[in-house]
Formats: C-alpha cells, structure tokens, sequence
C-alpha cells in the first residue's frame, strides 16, 4: 500500500481481496502497510488491484510460504516481547535449566542467569524425552514455579507446549510459547499456538529441511500470529561425535529467505558444554539474532541434560566471549555483571 494510504483504505482493498477468494493479511510496518493475499485462487494479471486507491504495487509471491517470504517484507522483522525485542541489534538471550526440578532449582538459576545478562528465562514444564522412562517436567506445578522466577527477577518465560489442549494454559503463564524440533509439523499445535496471540519460538525439526521449516512456521503466521522467532537446534547427520549437527549455514540462508528472526541452540545441537561458547560466537558470526543456552548451578544432579549445561560461571564466561564477535558484526550482547558477582549469588 503507499504511505499515504487511510486505514478506511487499507480495508476496502482487503474487502475486495475476500471477495477475490483470499484470505487478507495485514503487515503494518514502520513506513508502510503491506496485505498478504494467500488462498488457492489463480492470480491472472493484472488483477484489477492495481487501480484500487491506495495500492502503490502488486507483487505475485513465489515462494510457497508466502507470509513467512522476504518478498512479502523486505525488511527483518522484530518479535516484541514486552520491553524486549528480539531481531534487532542487540542479541537476544534465553537461558535456563532444560527442566523445571524444584522451585529452589529454578529460583537459583534465575538470579544468576538476570546477573549475568539474560533477558528470558527457558525452563521446560512439559518434557517430550524420547524414553517414556525419563523424567517429563512438573506440568502445571512447574509453570507456576516459571511464574514465580518471573515475578522475582523480571525475565520473560519461554516454556515448550506439546499439545493443542494445553496451549491456553502454558499461555497464561508464559510470555513466549516454544513448540520442539518433535513437534515442528504438528499442524494442529502450530495453528492453535497461532491463534493464542503469543510470540512463538518454532525450533527446527531433527531432520527438516530449511523450506519444511519455513512452512511451519506459515501455519502460525496464517492464523495472522506474526510473532514468530526461529530456532537452529542442530540437525539429524552421520555424525556421533555430538549430539547433532548444529547447521550454521541455516542462520544465514534462513534470514536470506524470510523476515522472521532466527536464534540458535548450540546447547541441544552439540550436547556439550565444552562447545557452547565456540557454537555461540560461530552462530553471531552467522547473523543470529539469539542464542538459547541451558544452565544449571548443579549439571551433575540435573535431572535432564546435565552434560550440555553450563555452569553459571561458565555461562558468564560464555556471554563476555561474544562481545567481540557481535562487534564485529554491528550487533551487542547485554550487559553482564562480573564473575565475582555471580559467584556471590
């Protein structure tokens, strides 16, 4: 649409793609409004919408996730949550246990974690571990115990969901819905987390390629949630000397295709601690936008995951490393206290 275009505008221009057959969707940008046109209609060009007032051009979309494309939204765009936003210049970073254990457990690592820079805290309520035998989180007491970090230390929550009938509630007590590398084609979950009006973290699935990827994450943005971050988790390969194969190429290649932010996980990819922080600055080096890093006081006692976690004085470590790296990028990293002051916690 032109900049000049009213909202009384905008809306008859949307109205006139309903009755074309297809489904609006608004992007409204700092300069300018753009309408997603998705549905299953033949475009034949011109299509009439060209003489519509307020219509600057129309753009047939190529690629077949139209919403999530570049070539609807040229520019990067930035999740808001709250007073964080996560795509722009400063590095957004989540960290955390990989599950909720106690209340002690969870409170602990959340005040180390603010001291040292963290903006979100991740903590799993609800566990998909591949043996029905392992521990699968505390479900809703853990959730509490998320809200309860939140209202001490002022991290935002990042929490997975598993299913659709519990989307609502890990809503409530959420302030990002993360959806798993399992659960990345779980239609049903992606568009019912679409419509529960939260950002969302979509990890990239063990064994999904960049563009099944990307249509993922379609489903949400269809149910007009364009609140999305993605995140690179390692993928499936012949390698056994890590857990998997953190794809770095995927950082850059992914923002090449789509607007949306893209953080990583070099925790759950490598399976090591040892290699976080080298996975960490290589991920910034690559145009991340975040990083997801598990951390826990006692990774020997861990109930899930204990030999990827970094100690807090590690993960302290760890964020001082990236401040060159992000530099030399055009992008900052938070501000950290020091290792003492951790240590004091």
């Amino acid at each position: 649409m032109q900049k000049a275009a009213e909202k009384e505008t905008i809306k008859d221009v949307e109205m006139k793609l309903m009755e074309m057959g297809f489904a609006p969707h608004r992007i409204e940008g700092t300069g300018r409004v753009v309408i997603g046109a998705v549905g299953e209609s033949k475009v034949v060009f011109p299509t009439g919408l060209e003489v519509l007032p307020g219509v600057e051009k129309v753009v047939p979309i190529s690629a077949p996730y139209k919403l999530v494309s570049r070539e609807v939204k040229e520019k990067g765009s930035e999740v808001t949550v709250g007073d964080l936003k996560i795509g722009g210049t400063e590095i957004a970073v989540m960290a955390g246990p990989c599950a909720v254990e106690s209340e002690e457990q969870l409170l602990t690592i959340a005040r180390h974690v603010k001291a040292a820079g963290a903006q979100v805290l991740r903590g799993g309520a609800y566990k998909p571990r591949s043996s029905p035998y392992s521990f699968q989180g505390l479900e809703l007491d853990g959730l509490k115990m998320l809200n309860r970090a939140r209202e001490e230390t002022g991290l935002k929550i990042v929490t997975e969901v598993l299913n659709p009938q519990e989307v609502e509630l890990v809503a409530d007590y959420s302030d990002i819905i993360q959806i798993g590398a399992r659960n990345m084609q779980n239609f049903s979950l992606l568009r019912e987390v679409g419509r529960a009006n939260k950002p969302v973290l979509l990890k990239r699935g063990l064994a999904a390629t960049i563009e099944e990827w990307l249509m993922a994450a379609e489903y949400i943005l269809a149910e007009d949630n364009f609140q999305v971050i993605l995140c690179e988790r390692g993928i499936r390969t012949f390698e056994t000397s890590t857990r998997s194969t953190l794809d770095i190429s995927a950082i850059p290649q992914a923002k090449s295709m789509t607007h949306l932010p893209v953080i990583a996980d070099p925790c759950h990819s490598s399976g090591s601690w040892r290699l976080a922080a080298p996975l960490s600055q290589a991920a910034i080096a690559a145009g991340a936008d975040g990083l997801l890093i598990e951390v826990h006081h006692k990774p020997e006692e861990a109930l899930c995951d204990g030999p990827q976690s970094l100690t807090p004085e590690k993960f302290v470590r760890l964020l001082s490393s990236l401040s060159p790296v992000a530099e030399a990028v055009g992008r900052s990293v938070p501000n950290n206290s020091s290792l003492s002051m951790t240590k004091g916690l």
